[in-house]
């Protein structure tokens, strides 16, 4: 048995914040197991390692005894999450989302346990629900505390439309929580707003309110802005496996950290011995290896990362690069150099037209993944192998 303390420091490692966190406390201490809930609106087919971050820690939860929730917003999919947004966000269409929903049931349980995970979809009661239900929900929020939340809020002094349609949003999500009957919601700290509006109508609707544990934004490749399919600073968890292998690898040293709290099963006893090693010496790499070996295993089998492994030594470290190949330090300023700057900086190509060019015909690789992203930003700090077509390659130092 776990204790209330060995399971708060399990379930603290990595979240952004717990609200409250004596109240999740009392809820351990009664030593049932508590329904714990995440949504997913399947707006993409795909999911990448930052939709992980969450999916890990209901992982941890259902290690620890606990009912993992795992809800598709098939219904609110419909709607469009406006969180973050600066403009309304367009619906999808119902077959888009459930096209996109399939992926995600299949794709989750590469993480969590399929027999202790129970899927729910949130038009099993959203879809009975009347238009006089909708407007007894409505009737328990205000649009003053719609205001508070900060997108909306921006938007609404900016002179920006909001369409009433996306005041039902965190309603909808909020009531989700009511009909699962959850303890404990997780989501990003983008959903803060929303799973405190959860915590308000199941209050209203008579039950206890839930605990509100966020988690980070997990920051893409670029190590700046959050991991995203649009910004192609991504990992997706269907990345053939020496694909998925190069990208682990060509992240930053500091970065590895963080990924390694976010991503990792391993104990943080066991990430901070990885630590102090690095810092006595032992080389970053050697430790990037053992992530990006877990990982591909995770998504793939261990089978396919030993692989993925050899492929990497064989082509970064036995002669498939040249030995002669330039090492190069360049001077960048804190926001970092656009990739086509850098390629031209460190004589791989003779203009940054070139470049540009190099990167839509795929010939621009960065240890060994290829770049797709012309505005792709490299950061001080960081040294990769550059590679442009066969011949020209570069060990880059950013300082």
């Amino acid at each position: 048995m776990t204790s209330v303390t060995e399971a708060m420091e399990i379930i603290k490692r990595g979240a952004d914040e717990i609200l409250l966190e004596e109240g999740l406390v009392k809820k351990l201490e009664r030593g049932k197991p508590l329904r714990i809930k995440a949504g997913f609106d399947p707006t993409a087919p795909d999911l990448h390692l930052g939709h992980t971050v969450l999916i890990n820690k209901l992982r941890q939860f259902q290690e620890l005894g606990h009912e993992v929730m795992f809800l598709i917003g098939d219904f609110t999919a419909m709607i469009g999450d406006p969180t973050g947004k600066s403009a309304t966000r367009p619906p999808l269409t119902r077959e888009d989302v459930l096209e996109n929903a399939k992926t995600y049931e299949h794709q989750v349980f590469k993480i969590l346990d399929a027999e202790k995970t129970t899927v729910f979809f949130n038009s099993s009661w959203m879809g009975e629900m009347s238009a006089a239900d909708m407007i007894q929900l409505a009737a328990k929020h205000t649009v003053a505390r719609m205001l508070e939340r900060d997108d909306f809020n921006k938007r609404y002094k900016g002179g920006q439309s909001i369409s009433v349609h996306e005041f039902l949003y965190p309603l909808v999500q909020g009531y989700d929580s009511v009909a699962m009957k959850a303890d404990v919601e997780l989501g990003g700290t983008d959903q803060k707003f929303n799973l405190l509006v959860g915590r308000q109508l199941q209050e209203a609707y008579g039950q206890e309110p839930q605990v509100a544990l966020t988690m980070p934004i997990l920051e893409g490749l670029d190590g700046v802005q959050k991991m995203s399919k649009s910004l192609n600073n991504y990992i997706g968890i269907t990345d053939a496996p020496d694909d998925m292998f190069g990208k682990v690898m060509s992240i930053s040293d500091e970065l590895m950290w963080r990924y390694y709290e976010l991503l990792s099963f391993k104990p943080m006893s066991e990430i901070n011995q990885l630590h102090t090693r690095v810092d006595e010496g032992l080389n970053p790499r050697d430790v990037k290896v053992q992530l990006a070996m877990e990982l591909v295993g995770r998504f793939h089998t261990p089978a396919d990362a030993e692989q993925a492994n050899e492929n990497f030594v064989a082509r970064f470290r036995k002669g498939k690069m040249p030995d002669d190949m330039p090492e190069k330090t360049l001077e960048v300023r804190s926001e970092g150099i656009p990739i086509a700057n850098l390629l031209k900086d460190a004589a791989l190509v003779s203009s940054t037209s070139e470049a540009f060019r190099m990167i839509k015909q795929g010939a621009v690789k960065i240890d060994g993944a290829r770049v797709d992203d012309r505005g792709l930003v490299m950061l001080a700090g960081t040294t990769h192998v550059y590679q442009v077509g066969k011949r020209r390659f570069a060990r880059v130092t950013l300082s």
